[in-house]
């Protein structure tokens, strides 16, 4: 048991590992979601604190359990102890961690998450629905990050915010990369800037929407619309699907500093600059819009980039994915299975120098690993639980 501080309230609230668990009086879907990864982005707790005091256990069906993240950094009021808890969410050093005899503080909570995790998992019954809520650093319009498969984005559409993909391509080891690849439909949202109080407002009204869209509380028409006008206006009506272009990584002796005065999804050309690293300005190597610029000191992700995607690209790979044409791909030069259970390529690039990742990313595959023979990639439909969900209404109506 914890406190937990809100600077947007001026505010303190106690909170177990477990937030809270609500089981319906009738079946239904199992709903999850995690706050508070982060230990300094404690808007989700509080948001999740509220939305669980409003809810009768008649009025559900399945169940709910809300998660503390980093019990330690929320207390300390910082982003992690010793290494980043969202970024430690990888097969391999889950593996490293589980046979290591002294844990670091991170490593713990990690373990503790787990266990949790598998056991809603083993004891409970589908669909099961993933929500990890967030802030960032800078200011910014509420938004969703999904791992791209079919069924994030359809579950995705029913909010009016923007929509980015392909954060798995850029970041190694987020929680709900880890919760994708078992196959569930899990969902990002960042709600606006650590200390807003609007972060707080975002996240409840998402929370709200998403019970609804999930099917675990039933719809009341002027609540839905309440909360649903809430985030579009937030989001100043946007509600675009996008994708990551570029992310300055931080090196280890890197002196890195933001300069002042950008937002998330502000409009930047090629060369302006946004940065200085070691006493030299950064230029921007894209026209896009600039996405969660770091503006505290932990943290490796200096900035990133995005573009819209055209809908006709979003078609036309929803398109082949269901036709799973991605099976033909082996039968071209330099282009091998790995894992095709689970939807691993490599790529040899001095055979297949002519395939573009955005042709990968049409059908699913994001990049794993790369270097200057191989490319890894990942496809996230192999691995989908599509048919979990293929009876859902949401999923019927996109």
């Amino acid at each position: 048991m914890v406190n937990v501080y809100s600077k947007a309230l001026n505010k303190t609230i106690t909170v177990k590992r477990q937030i809270g668990k609500i089981k319906g009086a009738n079946s239904g879907p199992t709903f999850v979601i995690f706050a508070g990864i982060h230990g300094n982005e404690t808007s989700g707790v509080f948001a999740v604190n509220q939305v669980l005091n409003t809810i009768n256990s008649k009025n559900i069906g399945g169940v709910i359990y809300a998660i503390a993240g980093n019990l330690k950094a929320l207390s300390a009021h910082q982003r992690f102890i010793d290494q980043d808890l969202n970024r430690l969410w990888t097969t391999d050093n889950i593996a490293t961690i589980k046979n290591k005899a002294h844990l670091n503080s991170d490593e713990k909570e990690l373990i503790a998450l787990l266990d949790i995790l598998n056991n809603i998992i083993t004891t409970n019954k589908p669909p099961f629905y993933f929500i990890d809520l967030h802030t960032t650093s800078s200011k910014t319009l509420p938004f969703i990050t999904i791992n791209d498969a079919l069924i994030n984005r359809k579950f995705s559409k029913h909010f009016p915010v923007p929509i980015v993909l392909g954060i798995e391509e850029y970041l190694t080891g987020p929680l709900l990369s880890y919760i994708n690849k078992l196959g569930y439909v899990s969902l990002g949202f960042e709600s606006g800037q650590h200390d807003d109080v609007n972060a707080i407002t975002n996240s409840v009204a998402f929370l709200n929407l998403a019970l609804v869209n999930a099917g675990v509380i039933k719809k009341d028409s002027k609540k839905y619309n309440v909360n649903y006008n809430i985030l579009k206006e937030q989001s100043k009506n946007t509600q675009n699907f996008l994708e990551i272009i570029h992310l300055h990584k931080i090196k280890k002796d890197e002196n890195f500093k933001m300069l002042s005065g950008f937002k998330s999804f502000q409009k930047i050309k090629k060369g302006v600059p946004l940065a200085v690293s070691n006493g030299v300005n950064l230029l921007s190597k894209y026209t896009g819009l600039i996405f969660m610029p770091l503006y505290q000191k932990q943290g490796a992700d200096g900035f990133f980039i995005i573009r819209i995607i055209k809908p006709f690209f979003l078609r036309l790979s929803a398109f082949l994915r269901r036709i799973k044409i991605d099976g033909l791909l082996v039968v071209l030069p330099g282009i091998t299975w790995l894992n095709k259970t689970e939807g691993i390529l490599r790529v040899n690039l001095k055979v297949a120098k002519f395939f573009a990742k955005p042709i990968f990313h049409l059908l699913g595959y994001r990049s794993r690993y790369s270097n200057e023979i191989y490319l890894v990639l990942n496809n996230r439909e192999r691995v989908a639980k599509t048919s979990m969900y293929k009876n859902e209404k949401w999923y019927r109506r996109f």
